[in-house]
């Protein structure tokens, strides 16, 4: 009996460890960025600002109501809201009761789908004619003129920004980069790194600006703040859901993609 409980414990052991080096793997393969990617926050000669979005931190009321809620909140306005409140009770209050509208709201985001593009969108290309030399030549990467990545929702949804906040929120904690709605690579950005162009050949060097696409739901609902007597206490009604789907440029990095050919295209 010892012998075939010990074993069952072991198998336990295993399989919990086999979905640990799983699940660390995913997690890491959405931090896996190509080697034809490069960071170029050193060298953009367009300052972005960061889009720094710390989690905002609920007081100990706004906590207390946001743990009374049947429906989980996330909504950092809202929260924001609960932290600029105060309520005053009094446990001799008998028979006191009111409940007050605070609004609908985008009440929290569930992402379902997290993935990448590394060549959202085409933003520069440099060419290096090399057919009439005698030895290879040499190209790099000039960004030729400014380029502005946008990024959106993409779908109409109520309280878009605040969507947008949440949504992303989310892509930046599962992907650990630095992620903007709208992102500038300025003209006159460069970088070292060497591209051979054989002897008779065309080389084109192009550069794409990558994206994070973020799909999942929505949570909807009307917020209401009951008081009765001492106990105070956050109640959702009319709850909905909406799918939602956004595109979000990285910041500051260029995809590289380098073809040669006898002539020109």
């Amino acid at each position: 009996m010892k012998k075939i409980i010990l074993t069952a414990i072991f198998l336990v052991i295993c399989l919990s460890t086999v979905s640990y080096a799983e699940e660390k793997n995913e997690s890491k393969d959405q931090m896996d960025i190509p080697n034809s990617v490069m960071d170029i926050s050193k060298d953009n000669t367009y300052p972005n600002p960061t889009d720094d979005l710390p989690r905002l931190q609920p007081s100990e009321l706004a906590q207390e109501l946001i743990e009374s809620s049947e429906v989980k909140i996330e909504n950092p306005d809202l929260i924001l809201q609960l932290n600029e409140s105060s309520i005053t009770t009094s446990p001799v209050a008998i028979g006191y009761r009111a409940t007050i509208y605070l609004g609908h709201w985008a009440l929290r985001y569930d992402s379902n789908e997290t993935a990448t593009n590394w060549e959202y969108k085409k933003i520069n290309t440099n060419f290096t004619d090399n057919r009439g030399a005698k030895t290879q030549s040499q190209m790099h990467y000039t960004q030729k003129k400014q380029e502005k990545v946008t990024g959106g929702l993409t779908a109409k949804v109520p309280y878009e920004e605040d969507v947008k906040k949440m949504m992303l929120q989310r892509a930046m904690e599962k992907t650990e980069l630095p992620l903007s709605f709208e992102t500038v690579i300025g003209t006159g950005t460069k970088k070292d790194q060497v591209y051979n162009v054989p002897v008779k050949k065309v080389g084109y060097l192009y550069g794409y600006a990558p994206a994070v696409n973020e799909k999942g739901k929505v949570t909807y609902g009307e917020v209401y703040l009951r008081l009765k007597g001492s106990k105070k206490e956050v109640i959702v009604k009319n709850v909905t859901q909406q799918g939602i789907g956004a595109w979000i440029p990285i910041q500051d990095h260029v995809s590289f993609g380098f073809v040669t050919s006898d002539q020109p295209k």
